[in-house]
């Protein structure tokens, strides 16, 4: 499917749909959660979801952060490049996956596990948090096509 261009700016016609999901950002930002593993759930739950505005936003923010453009290429396979990737990462994509995909099979007592074992239960919110945020940003932005910046713009 092609996308025909934006279909509806929702932050014109209403700023305060953006700053009500920003209300959820800021609350995974003030919980301590890394920022480096934030941005790779970010970018594996957008790649999920197949939002462009989101993969290009947060793979620009990533590498900014330092993060290893090498990790950013194969995060989509990073389940056969484990190595590259600690086991409390591993853990948090493998949930981030679980619950982007909830309709599938909802949160697999496996998946939970593990995440549960690599995080406390206050990170294991943030985390949480940190997953349905992008998912809301990923919903807005798929389904209104929201255009992505000009080359000039970035």
């Amino acid at each position: 499917m092609a996308n025909t261009g934006e279909r509806l700016n929702y932050l014109s016609v209403d700023p305060a749909a953006g700053r009500a999901v920003m209300g959820m950002e800021t609350y995974v930002h003030n919980s301590g959660l890394d920022t480096g593993l934030y941005e790779l759930v970010k970018i594996r739950a957008s790649q999920l979801n197949g939002c462009a505005f989101c993969l290009d936003m947060h793979s620009r923010d990533a590498r900014s952060n330092g993060e290893d453009q090498r990790r950013l290429d194969i995060l989509a396979g990073w389940r056969e490049a484990r190595s590259f990737f600690t086991d409390s990462e591993q853990a948090a994509l493998e949930l981030t996956e679980a619950v982007t995909l909830i309709g599938d099979d909802g949160v697999p007592d496996t998946v939970w596990n593990e995440a549960a074992s690599h995080f406390t239960d206050d990170d294991l919110v943030a985390l949480l948090m940190a997953i349905a945020t992008i998912n809301v940003w990923n919903r807005l932005a798929v389904a209104t096509h929201q255009a992505l910046p000009d080359a000039s713009q970035i």
